[in-house]
């Protein structure tokens, strides 16, 4: 069932300046949605336009099937959680939950009750009489959480909220979101630049850039098939190889500076098309030289469970992802080869995807 819908959404600070270009998504009840991308490409302004912290210039949100554009931010039925807490430094962990109640005018010994419901949930209740600055980063935030809970939202939207927490941290409260949000069965919606804690959180991915949306669907699917240069460039850890080529006359993509470098197929577009040839880091393997195209290896990242070989073909350098217990060194010769349904083609002017396929031969031309 869908709950919440964002139709033709578009925001203007003046004459110059459109944050965001007509934004069309429809969020499902009880999904855990993720908007990613950079910085200033709209993903908090149109999360503070769903809250109502920020004015619609055309287009109309709609929760739960009522449109919002006029509501206030209170009478939505959703409730934010901020990058930066936004605790009350006097107030007990106790108050700051409770304090949404508070202004509501509940009875006293129900908002004792709801607070008390509020910290078991989140394992607040040792900090209970604690002020904030006696709590770490992770306590904040889930003191922050709290009191969203409190209200008993059927929309959470998080505002960057794990981004001034220490890497440790931000994996232990990734889960912990991911654990709240299964329990409460809301529909939640954060946004985040972490293309990590997009991928590992999300029932659906929205990418942005440049106020638009770039691609919307499963993890999975959008990493698997990105519909852009940009999608490919920004999901991914390192991001995808894009390479500069054309269809050649076989119909085959052929690397620009590396004429020995081969990929099938590109058909059916024409001979000659200029494109970008995409494959990821882990759908290279790194073998002896005369098992695929040429390289020699600039560069080795030790990351502890495996390794990075940064590659040199002709002009262009590839990333490829090493097993721990390859035998790969740098300034070694190699020979590159893709695996599986794993080679992308992008137009060169939109980048645009044109197709994905399978590589069934990624090799030196003079083997072909």
């Amino acid at each position: 069932m869908t709950y919440v819908t964002i139709d033709a959404v578009r925001k203007r600070y003046n004459a110059e300046v459109e944050a965001l270009k007509g934004i069309d998504l429809t969020f499902e009840q009880g999904e855990f949605v993720v908007i990613v991308g950079p910085s200033g490409c709209g993903k908090s302004t149109l999360l503070r336009m769903i809250a109502g912290l920020e004015s619609i210039t055309s287009g109309t949100i709609g929760i739960d099937g009522q449109i919002v554009n006029t509501l206030d931010p209170a009478d939505r039925g959703c409730a934010m959680v901020f990058q930066n807490y936004a605790l009350y430094p006097h107030m007990s962990v106790a108050g700051n939950i409770g304090y949404p109640l508070k202004l509501a005018k509940m009875p006293k010994a129900e908002r004792a009750q709801k607070v008390r419901e509020a910290a078991r949930i989140l394992d607040l209740e040792p900090y209970l009489d604690r002020l904030p600055k006696a709590l770490s980063g992770g306590q904040r935030q889930r003191v922050a959480m709290g009191r969203a809970i409190v209200r008993e939202p059927k929309l959470f939207l998080f505002d960057e909220p794990l981004s001034n927490l220490d890497a440790k941290l931000r994996v232990q409260m990734r889960i912990e979101l991911r654990r709240l949000h299964r329990r409460l069965s809301a529909t939640s919606i954060l946004v985040t630049h972490d293309q990590v804690e997009a991928m590992t959180m999300a029932d659906r991915l929205v990418v942005m850039n440049g106020g638009e949306v770039e691609q919307a669907g499963t993890p999975a699917g959008v990493y698997a098939s990105p519909a852009s240069t940009f999608v490919a460039g920004f999901l991914g850890a390192p991001a995808m190889n894009l390479m500069p080529g054309r269809v050649d006359t076989n119909g085959t993509a052929q690397l620009d500076g590396a004429p020995d470098a081969v990929f099938a197929s590109a058909a059916p577009f024409p001979a000659g098309k200029p494109i970008v040839i995409g494959v990821r880091p882990e759908d290279l393997t790194v073998g002896a030289p005369n098992t695929g195209v040429p390289a020699l290896v600039d560069l080795i990242e030790d990351l502890g469970g495996h390794r990075i070989a940064h590659c040199h073909v002709c002009d262009a350098s590839l990333a490829a992802v090493l097993p721990r217990a390859a035998q790969v060194h740098e300034g070694d010769r190699v020979g590159l080869t893709a695996n599986g349904n794993t080679l992308h083609g992008f137009d060169l002017d939109t980048g645009k995807r044109l197709f994905t396929g399978a590589p069934q031969t990624m090799r030196a031309l003079q083997s072909a």
